[in-house]
C-alpha cells in the first residue's frame, strides 16, 4: 500500500500545472462554500437574535384568551394584574427582568398623510426594552408620567419629514366600541437596528398607552428576559397557572425557525451542485492522466499490478487532491467568514421590506462560523469526488496490459 501512495504523490507532481488546477478549483469551490455557510448561519442566527430583541423577548405570559396575533384590547382578553405576575415571574432566579406590555395599532395621521402603525405602551426603564432606551439618536425618552409624549423610530420620522418636537394625531382602537383619538408630540427618535420595526413602531410610556386605549391598566403580556435563553422551557413550567399562557422563544418564533429550516435545505442543495462541479474537474483531470499513462499501466501490470491495486491508486490521487483542496478551502473560507463576523454586510433599509411581525432583519449582516457546515461540505466534497473517480479508476484497471503496451 506505502508503495501505491508513493506512486500516486509521485504523479500529481508530474503535471503541476494540472494539479495546481485541479486544486485550485476545490480550493475555491470549498472556501466559497464555507463563507456562504458562514453568512447563511449568521443572517439566521442574528434574525433570530433581533426578533427576540425587539419584539417577542424570551418568554410571554398572556392571558389565555388573548390571541396573539388579532392584537385584542378586549379587557377579558388582558391580564388584569399584569404588575402581580410580572413581579412574581422576576423571583424566578433564572430571569433578568419582566415588563408588562401593552400592544395595540394605530393610524397616525400628519397633514394630509397617513401611515398605519403599530403602538406599543412599555416601562423604558425595564431591561427588556434596553434596544429601545439604548437605541434614542435624537432627543429623550418619554418620562413615565408623561401624557403627550412619544418614541418615533427615526426611519419613519424620516420618511414623514419630521422630528424631535414636531406632533402628529394618532387614532387607535380602545377597548370599547369607538376608537380615539389624541395629538402626541415626538420625544425622541430611537435606532433599534431592526428596520422594518423603526418603520412602523411608536412607543410611549404603559400608563399612557393604557389611558389612551381605555384598558384600565390591563397589559397584553408580560415579556420576560432571562440570563440563558435555553432555561425557557424551564421557566415556562414553573410559571404556568390556571387562566395563564406562557410561550418560549421558540414557540414565538416558530414561522422564522420553520423559515430558516427550508432555507437550509436549499444551501445543502447548493453544496452538492457545486461541489459536483468541482468534482467533475477532478474526474477529468484523472481521465487525461489515464490517457497519458496507458504505456505505464501496461508495464505496472505486467509486472504483476492487479486491477484492484490500479483502481486503489486513482482513488488515492483523487483522495489527495480532494483533501489538500478541501484543507485549503477550510482555511481560507474560515478567513472569509472571520473577516465578515467582524465587519458584516450592510444591508441598510433593505431588511424594512422583508420584516413582519414575525421576522425581523437588521440593517448588518454578521457572518458566524458553523461547524456543521464545514463538517458536511468537507464530508460531502471527499464523498462526491471518489464517487466520481470510480470510473477513471475503473477505465485505468480494464487495460490489458499488451494493449496497453502497444499505445504511443
Amino acid at each position: 500500500m506505502a508503495g501505491l501512495w508513493r506512486i500516486a504523490i509521485r504523479d500529481i507532481g508530474r503535471n503541476k500545472r494540472r494539479s495546481g488546477a485541479t486544486l485550485m478549483a476545490m480550493l475555491l469551490g470549498v472556501g466559497l462554500l464555507v463563507v456562504t455557510g458562514g453568512i447563511v448561519e449568521g443572517s439566521y442566527t442574528g434574525m433570530i437574535d433581533d426578533n427576540v430583541r425587539v419584539q417577542t423577548s424570551h418568554l410571554q405570559v398572556r392571558d389565555a384568551d388573548y390571541e396573539r396575533n388579532e392584537g385584542t384590547l378586549k379587557w377579558e382578553d388582558l391580564l388584569d394584574d399584569a404588575d402581580t405576575v410580572a413581579a412574581r415571574v422576576r423571583e424566578l432566579p433564572q430571569v433578568q427582568d419582566a415588563t408588562p406590555i401593552l400592544w395595540a395599532s394605530g393610524v397616525l395621521g400628519l397633514g394630509e398623510q397617513s401611515v398605519n402603525v403599530a403602538v406599543n405602551g412599555m416601562d423604558f426603564s425595564s431591561d427588556v426594552n434596553a434596544p429601545f432606551r439604548d437605541g434614542v439618536v435624537a432627543g429623550q425618552l418619554p418620562e413615565p408620567d408623561d401624557r403627550e409624549g412619544a418614541l418615533m423610530g427615526r426611519r419613519l420620522a424620516d420618511s414623514l419629514g419630521i422630528g424631535v418636537g414636531d406632533s402628529f394625531s394618532l387614532l387607535a382602537p380602545t377597548s370599547g366600541e369607538q376608537p380615539d383619538e389624541a395629538v402626541f408630540t415626538i420625544r425622541g427618535l430611537y435606532d433599534s437596528g431592526v428596520p422594518g420595526y423603526d418603520l412602523n413602531t411608536i412607543l410611549m410610556p404603559l400608563a399612557k398607552a393604557q389611558s389612551f386605549t381605555r384598558t384600565g391598566g390591563r397589559a397584553s403580556a408580560i415579556l420576560t428576559l432571562l440570563h440563558d435563553r435555553e432555561q425557557a422551557g424551564a421557566v415556562a413550567a414553573a410559571l404556568q397557572a390556571p387562566g395563564l399562557e406562557v410561550e418560549i422563544w421558540q414557540e414565538l418564533n416558530e414561522f422564522m425557525l420553520e423559515t430558516t429550516e427550508i432555507g437550509r435545505q436549499f444551501i445543502y442543495m447548493l453544496y452538492v451542485i457545486v461541489l459536483a462541479i468541482v468534482a467533475v474537474v477532478i474526474v477529468n483531470t484523472l481521465l487525461m492522466t489515464v490517457f497519458e499513462r496507458t504505456r505505464e499501466m501496461g508495464i505496472l501490470a505486467s509486472f504483476g499490478m492487479k486491477a484492484r491495486e490500479i483502481r486503489a491508486m486513482f482513488l488515492i490521487e483523487a483522495g489527495i487532491l480532494a483533501l489538500v483542496g478541501i484543507v485549503l478551502g477550510i482555511l481560507l473560507g474560515s478567513l472569509g467568514v472571520e473577516y465578515l463576523s467582524r465587519v458584516g454586510i450592510h444591508m441598510g433599509d433593505t431588511g424594512a421590506f422583508a420584516s413582519s411581525s414575525q421576522m425581523s432583519i437588521g440593517e448588518v449582516i454578521y457572518a458566524a462560523h458553523s461547524v456543521k457546515d464545514v463538517i458536511i461540505v468537507s464530508v460531502t466534497a471527499l464523498v462526491i469526488t471518489l464517487l466520481g473517480s470510480l470510473y477513471p479508476a475503473w477505465y485505468a484497471s480494464r487495460m490489458e496490459p499488451i494493449e496497453a503496451l502497444r499505445a504511443l
